[in-house]
């Protein structure tokens, strides 16, 4: 499956769950900002593409919680500690973190997660899928 197959499929998965327009769902469009995805539309999304896709999700696999909950280990003084930047790259191998590594902000964490992450998510999980079947 190539990664513009994916993008077609979770691209119709994200239109469903968020009631948004196809042409707002782009590769650059983050979910909360852009999309205006809640909290619990993301368990709607991780069952969508566990369905769409034939994956499993294993819980805070695709959206870690512990960062996101403020964990003080994680979070301080609303910035991302050197271990919640581990803790993010150790679960989101899939995700380029330059730029938000660069500026931490808690308060910015929402905008890692755009659609070409989900897109490059999935992407792996089929793959491991694949490998080991």
């Amino acid at each position: 499956m190539t990664q513009d197959e994916i993008f077609q499929r979770v691209k119709g998965q994200l239109v469903d769950a968020l009631s948004v327009d196809d042409d707002e769902v782009t590769p650059t469009a983050r979910l909360q900002a852009d999309l205006n995805a809640e909290s619990i539309d993301f368990l709607d999304i991780v069952f969508r593409l566990e369905r769409e896709f034939g994956i499993k999700i294993d819980r805070n696999e695709l959206f870690p919680e512990s960062v996101f909950q403020g964990d003080p280990e994680f979070v301080q003084d609303g910035k991302v500690t050197p271990k919640g930047l581990a803790e993010l790259d150790e679960r989101m191998p899939f995700s380029d973190l330059t730029a938000f590594k660069a500026n931490p902000d808690f308060s910015k964490i929402g905008d890692l997660f755009t659609v070409d992450l989900i897109v490059k998510y999935v992407q792996s999980k089929v793959a491991a899928v694949r490998g080991a079947a």
